[in-house]
């Protein structure tokens, strides 16, 4: 029998996806004060029903404004128990991270944030709900952060063996995350976080469309023929979205130069929910030195598993 200990969980908490090691879903919450007509996705938590993964939630300077990405970190909880197949009432140890740039100020709030309901006085209390109709009693015993983007090479070491320097580029849905690694540890005096991120792309680009067919596409398909994949929809708004995803590329590695990185002088590592459009819209042109992306948008989460896994002597393959 194995001994019970408490759990790795990694989250990746984005503005515009909920990332687990096993799970993605959009950091959309919508909430009802009856239960709604389907209980998929369904947190049930202090009275209220909450639906998560539907759209993406309005945009907080700081995620510690609402309740939300508590609630989706509750949910994202109760898919990894059940997809590990562990006990719907046992102990975790969350490992999350942050962007660099931000580290040491939002540090503090957001471990606060996450433990707020387990950590009495008086020892840990479980937190008490429902998902999908399933009770949990999870007890979160404590939260880890860890420097976002940079976990992910815990995952890759390979990507930045013999490379004096690399350019690490997380590119989420509200920011993307600039990070220089010298001899494989972070410089960090060269973190920088761009207000550019997926989010910025696809506004503009639904934007474009509207303002020339007059058709309002979604969200979904706008990043379906980025991505490359095949859907039904109007010529004319297909080249357009392609053509913005070129743009949005071009003004991306011009921001990056303007920050102060080289890309024709050191090889960049692309991660995060943008970073297969990036990578699809990079040409031979653009003289850059070379471009990896990590195309899996969990690679964080992992990340931040393996990390914790490997300080605490488990490395949280469950």
């Amino acid at each position: 029998t194995r001994t019970r200990k408490s759990m790795i969980i990694g989250i990746d908490h984005g503005y515009y996806a909920i990332k687990t090691r096993h799970f993605s879903f959009p950091a959309g919450i919508v909430a009802y004060t009856h239960e709604p007509y389907t209980l998929q996705n369904t947190l049930e938590y202090g009275g209220r029903f909450f639906v998560c993964g539907t759209g993406r939630q309005p945009l907080l300077r700081s995620k510690t404004a609402n309740d939300n990405y508590y609630l989706l970190t509750l949910a994202a909880i109760a898919k990894e128990i059940r997809q590990r197949g562990e006990t719907q009432k046992c102990s975790v140890t969350l490992a999350a991270g942050l962007p660099l740039a931000g580290f040491g100020r939002e540090k503090k709030p957001f471990r606060d944030y996450l433990l707020r309901s387990s950590q009495l006085a008086d020892g840990l209390r479980p937190v008490r709900y429902c998902f999908e109709g399933t009770p949990y009693e999870v007890t979160i015993e404590d939260v880890k952060l860890f420097p976002q983007g940079y976990s992910a090479i815990a995952i890759h070491p390979e990507l930045i063996q013999n490379e004096p320097s690399v350019l690490l580029m997380d590119i989420g849905g509200w920011t993307v995350d600039l990070m220089r690694l010298d001899n494989g540890v972070p410089n960090a005096a060269t973190c920088r976080s761009l207000e550019l991120g997926m989010i910025r792309c696809m506004d503009e680009t639904k934007e474009q469309i509207r303002r020339d067919t007059g058709l309002s596409v979604t969200d979904a398909q706008v990043e379906r023929v980025l991505a490359g994949k095949n859907c039904s929809m109007d010529d004319k708004a297909r080249a357009i979205i392609q053509r913005q995803g070129r743009l949005y590329t071009e003004r991306l590695l011009s921001a990056a130069m303007e920050a102060g990185f080289d890309l024709k002088a050191m090889p960049v590592v692309m991660l995060g929910g943008g970073a297969a459009v990036v990578k699809g819209n990079v040409r031979p042109q653009d003289g850059l030195c070379r471009v990896f992306a990590l195309l899996n948008d969990r690679v964080n989460a992992e990340g931040y598993e393996r990390i914790l896994g490997q300080l605490s002597g488990d490395v949280g393959k469950a």
